[in-house]
């Protein structure tokens, strides 16, 4: 909120100054956050008079004046080359030592041609106040010499911009904040009596409501013969201080209103009305073109004002471009209305419109505002526009804001804990327009005045669904009153002074737990550290994905779309921390660092859901050392990466197992998917797909994995048994299997492990052959037993019982035979 300091004398009487002001607005909760004053760039800038002018005797395109700039200054000579200079003219003198903002020097005493010249006369393009540049200014005759510029121009009026959380739409108005701070000490809030402006003739232009939940109470009225065209000095200058840019009387009066009173308005270009009957309803599925010039698909949920010609102003938030005023305006319909805060809430959020209007109307305006507010936008109109108005016209009824509040006096101090007198308390509150209604000695009931839609807010009975309906009623009261006196007693200590309420202490606890580390919370450490010993580095990138991307790497409903994403490319919850990690990898080729292996542990988004995935990527080469060549990763790269990490939670090989189903964004042929069982997913692995590394514009391949933090069972707190070793010699054996296409090599695996389970210790791939003199599709598959006795060493006879199980258990299992 934005509001320059004359402007808030309209409604403050003070005498304090800008600093004491600031310091009054931070402590009363009216955050400070920039303080800008035009004047500050235009120091040392004076009004003064050209005495006399000469044509330089050695510059034909310069002359040497005299210049008076009164205040304690003796005539000085300047040398200018401004074609108008001339004597009898009155300028802006920039004295020696002056900076010019617009062309960024700084004044110095010197000569040019010859000539002294102690100071420049000025344009207002070098001032930064405009682009006239054919010469220099020229100032009215009823100046005063040696008056600073700014204080001429009234540009000396510093601009105050604060923050206003959410709970304060009546802090949205230069008002209201001028309310505050009379109620806060600094001065008096001078009296606001809206001048009612007599009908002349019936509106031709009525009101219908169809959506009352969204709109429950609209008025206006038609201002006949009027003249639009540029707004008075006095107008455009606020709303350019506050950064508006001026566009005509009809419409500045009502963005003027909307700063001023906290009440926004609109105005409808009354001939382009078409039917004479404006309506309130729910839009349909259809297209509208705002004053902004933007084309809005609109929901059936928004509140639109329709004619007989269609939507004509997306209600609360945006005027029609098909109904806007322009300078052929001779006659205009002003509306005031009262708007469901939710419901604009969330149109304005789902299309992306940022308006003042909106911006008061989702906080909740002053409800009682209506008709004098209107009644203070006809005044203007006709002071500034002139016309006649017609009657006001209405449809619906105001809502019945008027409620009351109770407040316990002895709960300031132990709510806020700081002691302050009743007497003090009521003061302050009537001071932010709350009236006794009732006093008593320990307590007192308020009204609470229309524009603080935050205090006391109504408690719905689905508040307290647990109760029979004989007591919801009296429980929802019950809320209501403490909910309201809480807000009461914020405020007496918001006028107060938040600086003012002491520290407390919190009281200890009897016992404290120590600070412990939740089960997840240790094996998301444990992948990571895991993960940066295998050469991986880290990132951390945003929950969010462009669309198209989300669209390669899964899922990319609209459910998962955000209405008010931070970026434009940042619109979709992500499926998958793969494509943050793509875009990383990315980046960090496009400067030099290509070989890179990332990960990361984040959340990831589905329709039903969201999990927790670590994903790694690797691309590129490996790094280069003596006897080993540099390589390109490999995806048996990535399934190693998923197999510690699988092995470090407890997880190991022989519990799992892998097939070819990976998702869509692997290499179909070159990728898989790890099991544990028929039915739990714990991961998948392999190069990512050649045509999603082509959308993304990046060169593969690439290769990745992804672990489902969530489908991996935690570990259960059992002691762990003492590591045992044997003292005997470990016995390995090699086995051929030919194996059709049909077989898995996991399950080759498992069967060989399961044969004799007290003896093999492992039994792992070490190479696979395919090609003659082997049948087409067939391969052979070489695997390693390991055989580890515990009691006693193994005899060949033994040795040759458990190869015979294994090759049963394998022909069983797989179909697998031994290659003779």
């Amino acid at each position: 909120m934005k509001f320059t300091l004359s402007w808030l004398r309209d409604h403050l009487d003070f005498t304090a100054s800008l600093d004491e002001i600031l310091a009054k607005l931070n402590g009363i909760g009216l955050e400070v956050e920039s303080v800008h004053n035009p004047a500050d760039s235009l120091k040392g800038f004076r009004v003064a008079k050209i005495l006399e002018a000469h044509r330089h005797p050695d510059a034909d395109r310069l002359q040497v004046c005299v210049v008076a700039a009164g205040g304690g200054f003796e005539k000085v000579q300047v040398v200018c080359g401004a074609p108008n200079a001339r004597a009898g003219l009155h300028v802006i003198f920039a004295p020696p030592g002056t900076h010019i903002p617009g062309s960024d020097i700084t004044i110095k005493a010197g000569k040019i041609r010859g000539q002294e010249s102690n100071g420049m006369l000025c344009s207002y393009r070098e001032l930064a106040l405009g682009e006239e540049a054919d010469g220099i200014a020229e100032l009215a005759e009823n100046v005063v010499l040696g008056q600073a510029f700014a204080e001429y121009a009234k540009v000396d009026d510093p601009v105050i911009e604060i923050s206003i959380t959410p709970n304060r739409g009546d802090a949205l108005s230069v008002r209201g904040i001028a309310r505050d701070l009379a109620a806060a000490g600094i001065g008096r809030l001078r009296p606001w009596l809206v001048e009612t402006v007599e009908g002349t003739f019936p509106s031709p232009v009525s009101w219908r409501i169809d959506y009352p939940e969204a709109c429950p109470y609209v008025a206006g009225r038609l201002v006949r013969g009027v003249r639009n065209g540029p707004s008075p000095d006095w107008l455009r200058r606020r709303l350019e201080a506050i950064g508006l840019k001026p566009i005509s009387a009809l419409v500045d009066v009502t963005n003027y209103l909307t700063h001023d009173l906290g009440r926004p308005l609109h105005v409808f270009d009354a001939a382009k009305i078409a039917g004479g009957t404006l309506t309130l309803a729910r839009a349909a599925r259809e297209s509208f073109t705002a004053l902004d010039g933007r084309d809005h698909v609109l929901g059936t949920d928004d509140l639109v004002i329709v004619d007989h010609a269609g939507v004509q102003s997306l209600a609360g938030i945006m005027g029609g471009a098909a109904t806007g005023v322009s300078e052929e305006t001779t006659d205009v319909f002003l509306e005031a209305a009262l708007f469901d805060p939710v419901r604009i809430a969330l149109t304005g959020r789902r299309l992306g419109i940022h308006s003042d209007a909106r911006q008061r109307f989702e906080r909740g305006v002053d409800p009682a505002l209506v008709l004098p507010g209107l009644e203070a936008a006809t005044r203007l109109i006709l002071d500034l526009c002139g016309g006649v108005a017609s009657e006001i016209v209405q449809a619906g009824e105001p809502p019945g804001w008027q409620r009351d509040a109770w407040l316990r006096f002895g709960r300031i101090a132990g709510l806020g804990g700081v002691e302050i007198a009743p007497d003090d308390a009521v003061r302050t509150l009537e001071h932010l327009g709350f009236e006794v209604l009732d006093r008593e000695e320990t307590r007192a009931r308020f009204a609470v005045p229309s524009w603080r839609n935050d205090i006391a807010m109504t408690v719905t009975l689905d508040q307290a669904p647990h109760l029979d309906p004989e007591r919801a009623q009296t429980a929802a009261a019950e809320v209501h009153a403490i909910e309201a006196e809480c807000d009461l007693i914020e405020e007496v200590l918001r006028l107060h002074g938040v600086d003012a309420v002491p520290p407390v202490m919190l009281p200890r606890a009897a016992m404290v737990p120590a600070a412990t580390v939740a089960p997840g919370q240790a094996r998301n450490g444990l992948v990571r550290r895991l993960c940066a010993a295998r050469g991986l580095m880290e990132t951390v990138g945003f929950s969010f994905v462009a669309h198209e991307d989300a669209a390669l790497f899964g899922t990319a409903t609209d459910g998962l779309r955000l209405l008010n994403p931070i970026a434009s490319d940042l619109d979709q919850l992500r499926p998958s921390p793969l494509p943050n990690l793509v875009r990383a990898w990315q980046r960090n080729v496009a400067r030099g660092l290509e070989g890179a292996g990332l990960f990361e542990i984040g959340p990831s988004f589905s329709p039903t859901g969201q999990t927790l995935i670590l994903a790694g990527l690797r691309g590129g080469l490996t790094p280069r050392f003596p006897g080993v060549p540099a390589r390109e990763a490999t995806l048996w790269d990535a399934k190693a990466d998923l197999d510690a990490a699988l092995a470090a939670l407890g997880v190991p090989g022989e519990a799992v197992s892998v097939t070819a189903d990976a998702a869509g964004h692997y290499h179909p042929g070159r990728s898989g998917q790890v099991r544990q069982g028929p039915k739990i997913v714990l991961g998948a692995f392999g190069e990512l797909h050649p045509a999603v590394l082509r959308e993304m514009g990046a060169d593969g391949p690439l290769v990745a994995f992804e672990l489902f933090l969530d489908a991996v069972a935690l570990p259960k707190n059992r002691r762990r048994a003492a590591l045992a070793l044997s003292p005997f010699q470990p016995v390995r054996r090699d086995f051929a299997f030919l194996a059709g296409p049909e077989v898995e090599v996991g399950a080759v695996l498992r069967a060989a492990r399961g044969a004799e389970r007290g003896l093999i210790g492992e039994a792992r791939l070490f190479d696979v052959y395919e090609g003659t003199p082997l049948e087409p599709g067939f391969r052979s598959l070489g695997v390693e037993i390991v055989l580890q006795p515990a009691h006693a060493s193994l005899t060949d006879a033994e040795i040759e019982t458990v190869c015979a199980k294994v090759v049963a258990a394998v022909e069983k299992a797989t179909g697998a035979r031994l290659r003779r």
